[in-house]
């Protein structure tokens, strides 16, 4: 079992950083859980090296007219369990994530109270059995209120798609090597879990 995260408060850091974590027993409607996958040959990086992108660069990923990330003034290097982004969603507005759990092909985050979402999300890097670099990112959520619920069904899915998407091309393109595919999505409902219900901090993959 994974200890969960405790709560830092960084000089610098905005009001949504200082809230209480949203686990997804706090959201409405079904828990899903969201997979985004690209497969990469021939990579100069190994699992490590781009979960440590991810945690070194993680705003530069993501494209801002859609998600902007920001960490505080006077963050650390890289991203440490505590740490916070503070998001700028469009169409939304301000929120916040808060790092649960960081290990070496691991970085889950924690959506806090007022993210458009309840739950979690985890970046992931591993081989395939032909050797070929992997990169994942899997959410399990809810959306926060029901008024939400047909916004993000009409138009709120798919921003979200091109965010993580983006993300994971983005990344690709900094560790190198032959893309394989697009990038892979697939949607499950799924049963909530301990972590899910914010008992336990543990990755979603």
């Amino acid at each position: 079992m994974i200890t969960p995260a405790k709560h830092r408060a960084p000089e610098g850091q905005t009001e949504e950083e200082g809230r209480s974590p949203q686990p997804a027993t706090r959201g409405s409607g079904p828990l899903l859980q969201r997979d985004y996958v690209l497969v990469i040959a021939g990579s100069r990086c190994t699992p490590e090296e781009a979960i440590r992108r991810v945690r070194r660069d993680f705003p530069r990923f993501s494209p801002r007219e859609l998600a902007e990330f920001t960490r505080p003034a006077g963050a650390g290097e890289s991203l440490e369990v505590g740490d916070t982004m503070h998001i700028h969603i469009a169409g939304y507005g301000d929120c916040a994530v808060r790092v649960a759990q960081v290990d070496p092909r691991r970085l889950t985050l924690l959506t806090l109270d007022g993210h458009l979402e309840a739950g979690r999300i985890t970046f992931s890097a591993d081989r395939d059995a032909a050797g070929r670099l992997v990169l994942r990112i899997r959410s399990r959520a809810r959306l926060r209120n029901p008024p939400w619920l047909a916004a993000y069904a009409l138009l709120g899915k798919h921003a979200q798609t091109r965010v993580w998407v983006t993300f994971l091309e983005r990344l690709a393109v900094s560790c190198g090597g032959l893309l394989r595919s697009d990038v892979l999505l697939a949607t499950d409902r799924v049963r909530e879990t301990l972590a899910d219900r914010g008992e336990v901090a543990a990755p979603t993959v």
